[in-house]
């Protein structure tokens, strides 16, 4: 093991927007990137060597279901998260805090953690700081996220600084309690991933003041890297913008910035604009299973009539195979027809679309082309031509 497992390096800045890789025990990644979703161990809808080919270096895995199935224990057992699903590339995990807020009739916040029910059978369950980390370890991720509060929109100031004062108090007990796994044998705790990163998260609502209190706190704490959590939970898209650009003005230069759950290929764009590093998001997945295709000239509803007689591939511009291979007709008949390979080869394509995204900007800001990019971008994809 390297004597520091985890490192960022910025190489280069253009603007707001910044150029950047980090290093993990199974890889590098380079920034800005986007992480598909693969909440059970599986990306819905497509196999690991199609991420692989379409240029994933990094996916996220969800805390709260691997933990309720199959199970923590169980998959430390098998030599955990990457070598249980077959994936060799870095895994991001988040803590359940999100999960919590999801189930929020099922679920009861104390200053000690969060009581809830299993979505499954029913059964109380307690995630606390401590637990959420010692399940991550057992996982083995690369990155491994503090537990937090995620406030729903909207809340008052008093709700907001109430919640983001304990997810501080939690990050804290999250770091503590990681560094006593880094130092000690705990009894229980399989260490997966001797070389696990963790993240602290900022919270404070919509309100600026709280943001830059959650972030001097959570900075004073001391992570690898920051997020930014509850947001794109329902606020004003412009009202997140302004957020995001003034909590990642704050984070450390030198260390990654990750926009939590907020990903529309506008949102990407803007946000890598106003200097973050990371993202993820369901919709690439969850809009295929729908029958929404993301292109280079706008969004594609494919179960319109409009495509039935169609020979056109999705995106003329796509070089994924689903655009090589087939037409807009084909993938309508799929859709219409409730075929499981509708969702594969729609999924193929949104996920290879926002990859390559990433790709464009990342060449973008190393040409110090960014800005030009970003305005032919937003012009492109926000056409509501296909939408009729």
């Amino acid at each position: 093991m390297t004597p520091d497992p985890f490192a960022f390096r910025l190489l280069r800045t253009d603007g707001g927007a910044r150029l950047g890789e980090f290093e993990t025990p199974h890889g590098v990644v380079r920034t800005p990137a986007f992480m598909p979703v693969g909440t059970q161990g599986a990306v819905k809808g497509t196999l690991f060597k199609d991420l692989e080919d379409a240029g994933a270096e990094i996916i996220l895995g969800n805390t709260y279901h691997l933990h309720l199935r199959p199970g923590d224990d169980l998959i430390a057992r098998r030599g955990g998260l990457h070598r249980f699903i077959g994936w060799d590339r870095p895994i991001l995990t988040d803590s359940g805090g999100y999960q919590v807020f999801s189930l929020a009739e099922r679920c009861k916040i104390t200053e000690d953690g969060a009581e809830f029910q299993s979505h499954l059978d029913g059964s109380k369950r307690h995630l606390t700081p401590e637990s959420a980390v010692d399940i991550q370890t057992r996982l083995g991720s690369d990155i491994a996220m503090v537990l937090d509060e995620c406030l729903a929109y909207p809340a008052t100031r008093e709700e907001a600084a109430v919640s983001m004062q304990r997810s501080v108090r939690w990050a804290g007990r999250c770091r503590s309690r990681l560094e006593l796994l880094r130092s000690t044998r705990v009894p229980n705790v399989v260490v997966s991933n001797s070389g696990q990163a963790q993240f602290g998260i900022v919270q404070g609502g919509v309100f600026p003041d709280l943001r830059r209190e959650s972030a001097d706190a959570t900075m004073a704490i001391g992570f690898e890297g920051y997020a930014l959590g509850g947001l794109s939970v329902g606020e004003p898209i412009d009202l997140m913008y302004e957020i995001v650009g003034e909590t990642a003005r704050r984070l450390p230069v030198g260390q990654p910035r990750y926009l939590m759950g907020a990903g529309t290929p506008e949102d990407l764009v803007e946000c890598v604009a106003r200097g973050i590093d990371m993202f993820d998001c369901v919709l690439p997945t969850r809009n295929a299973r729908n029958g929404q295709l993301f292109t280079s000239q706008g969004r594609l509803n494919i179960r319109n009539a409009r495509f039935a007689e169609d020979d056109n591939p999705p995106d003329p511009e796509c070089g994924c195979y689903t655009c090589r291979r087939h037409s807009r007709a084909y993938l309508r008949h799929l859709h219409l027809s409730g075929e499981m390979t509708a969702a594969a080869l729609n999924t193929l394509h949104n996920l290879t679309f926002y990859l390559d995204t990433m790709r464009r900007i990342r060449e973008a800001i190393a040409f110090g082309t960014f800005d030009t990019f970003r305005q032919e971008f937003l012009r492109s994809v926000s056409r509501p031509a296909h939408d009729s």
